[in-house]
C-alpha cells in the first residue's frame, strides 16, 4: 500500500491461495520486484512476507525504491503457499525441459503445488512422497485452481493492510500521547500555581516603603519659568498652609522676575512666591497660594546620623516627580560648594552630608529622611566626573545639607524674612597646615578674639581643619553667639564668639 493509506492494486484474477496466506501477505510486500528471467535466481525466494517483514515496518507502506533483494533461501512449505497467493502477481511456472529447478526448491512435497490439489486420485508424478530434485515430466499442465469469489484477495489484502495502517498510526500516536503526558506531568509551571493572597497589611515600620508612604505626599515638585529658560526641582511642605522648603539654586532664577509652580502628589497644582532665601546656605522656602490642609513633614536631628545608617531620598529627577530611593549615610562634615552663581566659592560652602542615595538633576530641594520618616537633610548638589559634557548624573556620591543647620535658617527665613549668616569674620586660603587667614574683619569676631592675618588656623573646636572651606563649612554649621575654641598652628588657643550677618 501507499503512503495515501489506500489499498495498493489488486490484479483481477483470482490467485490459488488459502486465506491465511492473503492475510500474511498484507499486500505491501509483492509489489516492486519484477519475475526472475531465465536462469536467474528468483529475489523474492524464501518468501516475500520474510522479505516484507524486514524492510516494511507497520504503517509505512510500500517497500522502498531501494529496496535490495532477499538472497535465495530454502523455503519452508508456508513460504510456498505464500509465494503463490496474495495480492502480488502469479508465478508462472518453468517450461517444460528447461532444467529450472521448480520454484518450491530443492526436497518441498509435492503437495504444496498450488492452492489445492487436483481433484480425484493423485496423478503419476504426484503419486507418493518425493524426494530430490523434482520436475514436471513434459507436456504437463497443472490441474485448474478452484475458483473463489472475484475480489476477495483484494478485500482480504485490504482489510489486513488498513489494520496494519491503524495499528501504526495508534501506535504513533499512543507513543507521541505518551510522551507529552510524561513531560507534562513533570513539568511545573508558574501559570498553574494559584494567585497569592493580596497583600492587606500595612508596611513593616521602619522599611523604605513605609517611609516613603509616609512622606510622599508631603513632597512636591516645583516648576520656573523665567524669560531666560526654565527649571525644575523639588521641595516639600513644612506647613499646611502651603509652606514649601526648597533649595536657593531651584527658584533663584524667580526672584527677579518668573512664575513658580508647585504640584503636589495629589495632583494639585498652586502658584508660588518667595519667603526668603539664603544663598549661602543654599535654602529658600516659599508659599504655594490656596493651599489649605497640606500634609506636613516631621524635621529630625542630623546630629543623631551616624555613618551607614540607611537613608531615602524623595524627589522629582529629571521631571519624575514622586521618585524614591534609598541608601546609606556615607560620610558626615563633608565641606562641598553648592549653588547657583555662588557655585565653587565660599559664599555656598556646606557642611554636608554624604549619601549613596541616588540623588539626580531635579531632586535638589527634596528631603533626605532617616528610617523613622525625619527629614534629616536637604538634598543639594552631587559629584558627577561627566558633568562638563553635559548634564550631571548619579554616581552614588550625593550631598545634603544637614537639618540643624537649615532649621535655623528656615525658622530665620519664616519667621523675619531675613536669615542671619553665621561668620567669624575672617578670609582664609589653604596650606599644608590648614586655612591661613589672609584678611581680618574690623570688629568681626576674629578681630575681638585676638587673631592676626597670617595666623594658621589648625583645628575648629574638637574638628580638625585641613582646608579653608573645611574651616567655612564648619563656621556654618553653628550658630551666631556660639562660642568656639581655636586652636592655631603654634599651638596656641583662643575662644571666639561667632556673628551673624543678615543675608538676601
Amino acid at each position: 500500500m501507499t503512503e495515501s493509506n489506500q489499498p495498493a492494486q489488486q490484479p483481477d484474477e483470482p490467485d490459488a491461495v488459502q486465506p491465511s496466506a492473503g492475510q500474511t501477505d498484507s499486500g505491501a510486500r509483492e509489489q516492486g520486484p519484477s519475475l526472475p528471467g531465465p536462469g536467474r535466481p528468483d529475489p523474492l525466494q524464501g518468501g516475500s512476507g520474510q522479505a516484507g517483514a524486514q524492510s516494511a515496518p507497520a504503517g509505512l507502506g510500500d517497500v522502498p525504491a531501494s529496496f535490495t533483494p532477499a538472497q535465495p533461501q530454502v523455503p519452508s512449505p508456508d513460504a510456498g503457499q505464500t509465494q503463490l497467493g496474495g495480492s502480488g502477481p502469479g508465478r508462472q511456472l518453468p517450461p517444460p525441459g528447461s532444467g529450472q529447478p521448480h520454484p518450491l526448491g530443492p526436497g518441498a512435497p509435492a503437495v504444496q503445488f498450488g492452492a489445492e490439489h487436483p481433484a480425484g486420485p493423485p496423478s503419476a508424478p504426484f503419486a507418493g512422497p518425493q524426494t530430490g530434485q523434482y520436475y514436471l515430466p513434459p507436456g504437463f499442465q497443472p490441474p485448474p485452481a478452484a475458483p473463489r469469489p472475484k475480489g476477495r484477495g483484494k478485500v482480504v489484502a485490504g482489510v489486513a493492510a488498513l489494520v496494519l495502517l491503524v495499528g501504526g498510526l495508534s501506535g504513533g500516536l499512543g507513543g507521541y500521547l505518551g510522551y507529552n503526558f510524561a513531560n507534562d506531568s513533570s513539568a511545573i509551571s508558574s501559570l498553574d500555581a494559584p494567585r497569592p493572597a493580596s497583600q492587606t497589611s500595612n508596611a513593616p515600620a521602619g522599611s523604605v516603603e513605609d517611609v516613603a508612604n509616609r512622606l510622599l505626599p508631603s513632597v512636591v515638585q516645583i516648576q520656573v519659568v523665567t524669560r531666560s529658560g526654565a527649571g525644575e526641582g523639588s521641595g516639600f511642605v513644612i506647613s499646611s498652609n502651603g509652606q514649601v522648603v526648597t533649595n536657593n539654586h531651584v527658584i533663584e532664577g524667580a526672584a527677579a522676575g518668573g512664575t513658580i509652580k508647585v504640584v503636589f502628589q495629589d495632583g494639585r497644582t498652586a502658584t508660588a512666591k518667595i519667603l526668603g532665601r539664603d544663598p549661602s546656605s543654599d535654602i529658600a522656602v516659599i508659599q504655594a497660594e490656596g493651599i489649605s490642609g497640606a500634609p506636613v513633614v516631621q524635621l529630625g536631628n542630623s546630629a543623631d546620623l551616624k555613618i551607614g545608617q540607611g537613608v531615602v531620598a524623595i524627589g522629582s529627577p529629571f521631571e519624575l516627580s514622586g521618585t524614591v530611593t534609598s541608601g546609606i549615610v556615607s560620610s558626615l562634615n563633608r565641606p562641598v560648594s553648592a549653588g547657583g552663581d555662588a557655585r565653587n566659592s565660599q559664599a555656598t560652602v556646606l557642611n554636608a552630608i554624604q549619601t549613596d542615595a541616588a540623588i539626580n538633576p531635579g531632586n535638589s530641594g527634596g528631603p533626605l529622611v532617616n528610617m523613622q520618616g525625619q527629614v534629616v537633610g536637604i538634598n543639594s548638589a552631587i559629584y558627577s566626573p561627566n558633568s562638563a559634557g553635559g548634564q550631571a548624573g548619579s554616581v552614588g556620591i550625593g550631598f545634603a545639607i544637614p537639618m540643624d543647620q537649615a532649621r535655623r535658617t528656615i525658622d530665620e527665613i519664616v519667621k523675619t524674612g531675613k536669615p542671619r549668616q553665621t561668620v567669624l569674620g575672617v578670609k582664609v586660603e589653604s596650606t599644608e597646615q590648614g586655612a591661613r587667614i589672609s584678611e581680618i574683619t574690623s570688629g568681626g569676631a576674629a578681630e575681638k578674639a585676638g587673631l592676626k592675618a597670617g595666623d594658621v588656623i589648625t583645628k575648629f573646636g574638637d574638628r580638625r581643619i585641613d582646608e579653608s572651606d573645611t574651616l567655612v563649612a564648619a563656621v556654618r554649621s553653628k550658630a551666631p553667639g556660639d562660642k568656639v575654641t581655636i586652636t592655631l598652628s603654634d599651638n596656641r588657643t583662643v575662644e571666639a564668639t561667632l556673628d551673624g550677618v543678615e543675608v538676601g
